[in-house]
C-alpha cells in the first residue's frame, strides 16, 4: 500500500524525535555507552576459546599449591 521505502525524510524525522527524547546533552553519553558496549561485545568474540585437551591445564593448577600436605 504505502511501501517499504525509508527516505531522507524519514531519517530526518527519527533524529528529531530521538532529539526530543533524549535531549542534546544526553545523547554524547549515549552514544559513549553504546560505544563501549560494542567494545567489549567484539572483545568477548574474539577471545580465546577453553583448550579441548584438559591435562594440560590439570597440571598447572596442582603447581600452585604451595601449602605442605599432611
Amino acid at each position: 500500500m504505502f511501501g517499504n521505502a525509508f527516505t531522507g525524510w524519514h531519517a530526518i524525522i527519527l533524529l528529531v524525535v530521538i532529539l526530543l527524547l533524549f535531549g542534546a546533552p544526553k545523547l554524547p553519553a549515549l552514544a559513549r555507552s553504546l560505544g563501549q558496549s560494542m567494545k567489549i561485545f567484539k572483545s568477548e568474540i574474539k577471545s580465546p576459546e577453553v583448550p579441548a585437551d584438559p591435562s594440560s591445564t590439570a597440571t598447572g593448577a596442582e603447581g600452585t599449591d604451595s601449602a605442605p600436605k599432611p
